[in-house]
């Protein structure tokens, strides 16, 4: 026992185990880093639904039998204690004082888990719901909105809700704006098989060649129409000194 005190202690003081307090805010990644520090502790076996409790000795039972069944129960008592006291000391100050009326921790992990698995259910549909209706729009650049979307589909997959690349393709072509129909026509058929990166370095030429035309396009329209302008009133002076001559 002394020996599992002291490789506890070892543990605790180990910077990759320690634990931000849980708010309330990304149960999952709250609760995969205490699963990982009770294992460590050898004491998450006791959250298990599946755990059968030890049972009493035969009444023909040795000394030692009953000896080692007591000296278990005594351990698996002690790893509730141990169990129940980490998951709380990971609680905010609020939600310490809502469960430590609890005293067995599979009954604490079980609560935590139905509430915030609901509330992440919510979560999943909000995140889903705004990534099927976003929108990308012409006054913000499309690289941006591209990398916005990605942050969503990297959102939904940490709540372990995964979008096929080939689908997340397909979305952000459909999403792109109605000025960029035609270039949205020329990606559909293209033979290419495409990978969000592929996709993301097309989008990213196109938007640096509209920002260039969109620079040097005019000046090449104003000095046509200038040249026109020319042209024609050097047209008027020559018809009207061959009106005078005549």
């Amino acid at each position: 026992m002394a020996t599992e005190v002291i490789t506890a202690f070892k543990v605790m003081n180990q910077e990759f185990v320690k634990l931000n307090r849980f708010d309330g805010t990304n149960f999952n990644r709250w609760k995969d880093k205490m699963l990982f520090l009770l294992t460590v502790l050898n004491v998450a076996y006791v959250l298990d639904p599946n755990l059968q409790p030890l049972e009493d000795p035969a009444p023909d039972a040795t000394p030692q039998e009953i000896a080692k069944v007591a000296e278990l129960k005594k351990k698996h008592e002690e790893d509730k204690f141990t169990c129940r006291g980490h998951i709380l000391n990971t609680l905010s100050d609020r939600l310490y004082d809502l469960y430590m009326s609890m005293q067995s921790p599979m009954k604490i992990w079980k609560a935590l888990e139905e509430k915030y698995n609901t509330k992440r259910q919510c979560i999943d549909k909000f995140l889903m719901m705004k990534y099927f209706e976003f929108k990308m729009l012409d006054s913000v650049p499309i690289i941006d909105q591209v990398h916005e979307l990605q942050i969503l589909v990297s959102r939904l997959c940490d709540l372990k809700v995964i979008i096929l690349e080939s689908l997340q393709v397909e979305a952000i072509i459909s999403k792109l704006p109605l000025s960029w129909n035609d270039y949205r026509k020329k990606l559909l058929y293209m033979m290419e098989e495409f990978t969000v990166e592929k996709i993301f370095r097309h989008l990213r030429i196109e938007e640096e060649i509209q920002k260039r035309d969109a620079v040097y396009l005019p000046q090449g329209s104003k000095v046509n129409h200038v040249s026109k302008s020319k042209n024609s009133r050097k047209g008027k002076r020559k018809a009207t000194s061959e009106t005078e001559d005549t």
